[in-house]
């Protein structure tokens, strides 16, 4: 099976200047083109139950799951992006259900991550209102690329403390081990809050012409965290072309697989015009 062409530039082999390739096509059968062993990093968001319809298009998430295990270089990382939707008052739990797929084919659960919105989709009248999604951060094997981001303000920045006390399996307390100093800024934790909605998500105001758009600042931060410049990023449930327009500014080369055609026209002119976020 051979790769599609660019929808960007036309071409197999893309020849795109940035390195960013967009694929117009049905992900597995895409995917079922790549070479094993060739993506060191995946962030994407598929579609959430039947939160959205995406003109009546259906997906394998089996075939999905298993090409990613395929083409994901040891050491890679596969961020999945996913909620869950009510259905007859029960939430599905499809996201769990996915999550321990991901570790049937083979994949360690890196970390499992909140995203967490400065807002609510809608009001609920029998539970709390929904703010937040998983991030599931996958890998295969440990990961070759740990870019922890530290922005968390330290209030005791400059202070010293006493560290590696902690309570053994037997209950005693282990003897401090060091002294060290708080530095200004610590590891941020694993819930990420964004700004989100129109002309928060993203300056692009085209963009919004696709129904569920995640933040660019979230694509970038799991793009710096899980990959060195010049990585290979895919996403292959491409959209809005978020993660490849945060791969080609943060310096990767991403590429995108997106089944509808009026979708890749959108993530192309991000592409083209590298607006900031």
């Amino acid at each position: 099976m051979t790769l599609p062409n660019c929808y960007r530039c036309g071409n197999q082999p893309c020849t795109c200047a940035d390195g960013c390739t967009i694929y117009n096509g049905d992900n597995v059968e895409t995917l079922r083109s790549f070479p094993a062993d060739c993506i060191d990093l995946t962030v994407t968001s598929p579609p959430y139950d039947n939160l959205r319809t995406y003109g009546g298009y259906s997906w394998d998430f089996e075939g999905v799951a298993a090409e990613l295990w395929r083409v994901t270089k040891p050491g890679g990382v596969v961020v999945w992006i996913v909620g869950d939707e009510t259905i007859d008052g029960g939430r599905t739990g499809t996201s769990f259900r996915q999550a321990l797929h991901f570790i049937g084919v083979g994949f360690r659960l890196h970390d499992n991550m909140i995203y967490q919105k400065n807002g609510v989709r809608f009001p609920e009248s029998n539970r709390y209102y929904p703010c937040w999604e998983y991030m599931f951060v996958f890998s295969n094997g440990k990961p070759v690329c740990t870019n922890l981001i530290k922005d968390r303000k330290n209030i005791y920045a400059g202070t010293s403390h006493v560290s590696g006390m902690e309570r053994q399996p037997n209950g005693n307390i282990r003897v401090p081990r060091r002294v060290a100093t708080f530095d200004e800024f610590g590891v941020r934790t694993n819930v990420w809050k964004y700004d989100t909605g129109k002309h928060k998500s993203t300056k692009d105001g085209f963009t919004f012409a696709h129904p569920a758009i995640f933040p660019e600042a979230l694509a970038r931060d799991h793009i710096l965290s899980w990959s060195n410049e010049g990585d290979i990023v895919l996403d292959p449930f491409n959209g809005s072309g978020t993660t490849t327009k945060m791969a080609k500014l943060t310096g990767r080369k991403g590429i995108g697989i997106e089944l509808e055609e009026k979708y890749c026209e959108i993530g192309a002119r991000r592409l083209e015009q590298g607006v900031l976020f």
